[in-house]
């Protein structure tokens, strides 16, 4: 039950999550938004960690699996999922990152034995059918956050790599929450070594796009102004990207541990692929536009996917 619930407190913390984080995704970029978000969390879930007394729970093997699962689910997984969610808007993005649920469950099976039953197989079978059918039947909604930008081929197959990198950050973060890792110390190293590359990245980026010395050391001094306060950036977006993170990332994620700690790696990624199912009645009621009946056919699809596994 405790691994449920939090995996369905996940889904939600996702959904709503994304529709935070659309605006500020299409005007930072995904590598600055993520950099700025990831600060803010981190810094808040270290003094969490502190506080709490956390970090007895993790020695250096474990911190170094965390840090890789970290680096897989966070950077690879998010700078997919945000440059596709600039992309693909708020509902296709989650519904196709759905996809995370059933590779999960494969890989679990695979690499950590959690055996599949035939019900399990079956519900995830339909989780997929679920995905597909959303994305082919697809909204024409004319708002903005529905509006594709660029190619919808390569929006789904970067959303469908962020989906990859999240399983196998979950699997790999699974012995380590398993053997008794505290949640919110295990969720201060993932997002902390992710902060710090995405930092990297983007300095290595201000650099190559900087330009020419000034007297006095000012490129330097605009390259770092940059680095920490991205161009575009402003109060609102700010308090919108430190929503996001703290709802979707420092919440979100320390629920999914959580999950991981106490259920099937499968059952608990598939649990928190609800957020398609969330996220099409909060645009609804946001933008006042109803999705498609092919998007609510694919949810529904994927909610009996969902109910078989956790029924198997």
């Amino acid at each position: 039950m405790i691994a449920n619930m939090a995996a369905l407190g996940a889904a939600l913390c996702w959904a709503a999550g994304g529709l935070i984080a659309i605006g500020p995704v299409r005007v930072l970029g995904s590598i600055a938004f993520n950099r700025v978000r990831l600060t803010i969390v981190a810094t808040a879930l270290l003094v969490a960690t502190t506080l709490m007394g956390g970090w007895q729970t993790l020695d250096a093997g474990a911190a170094l699996t965390l840090a890789l699962s970290g680096l897989l689910g966070i950077v690879v997984g998010d700078m997919a999922l945000f440059w596709s969610l600039s992309r693909l808007g708020p509902r296709r993005n989650v519904v196709i990152y759905a996809a995370n649920a059933p590779l999960t469950a494969l890989l679990a099976y695979a690499l950590l034995g959690e055996a599949l039953g035939p019900w399990t197989i079956l519900g995830v079978a339909l989780v997929t059918l679920g995905v597909m059918l959303a994305v082919a039947l697809r909204s024409g909604s004319t708002h903005s956050w529905e509006a594709i930008q660029g190619s919808l081929l390569a929006g789904v197959s970067v959303c469908l790599l962020a989906a990859v990198g999240q399983a196998a950050g979950s699997i790999i973060a699974k012995p380590v929450m398993a053997a008794g890792a505290d949640p919110v110390a295990s969720a201060a190293v993932r997002v902390t070594t992710a902060a710090l590359m995405f930092t990297a990245i983007g300095a290595l980026s201000a650099m190559r796009g900087g330009t020419a010395a000034t007297a006095g050391g000012g490129r330097s001094d605009r390259l770092l102004a940059g680095l920490f306060v991205p161009r575009g950036l402003t109060p609102k977006l700010m308090l919108q990207i430190a929503g996001n993170g703290l709802l979707g990332v420092g919440l979100g994620m320390t629920l999914l541990l959580v999950g991981l700690a106490h259920g099937n790696a499968g059952v608990v990624a598939t649990l928190s692929a609800l957020s398609p199912v969330l996220i099409l009645p909060m645009i609804w009621l946001l933008t006042g536009q109803r999705p498609s009946l092919g998007a609510w056919a694919g949810a529904a699809v994927a909610v009996a996917g969902v109910a078989l596994i956790v029924n198997r």
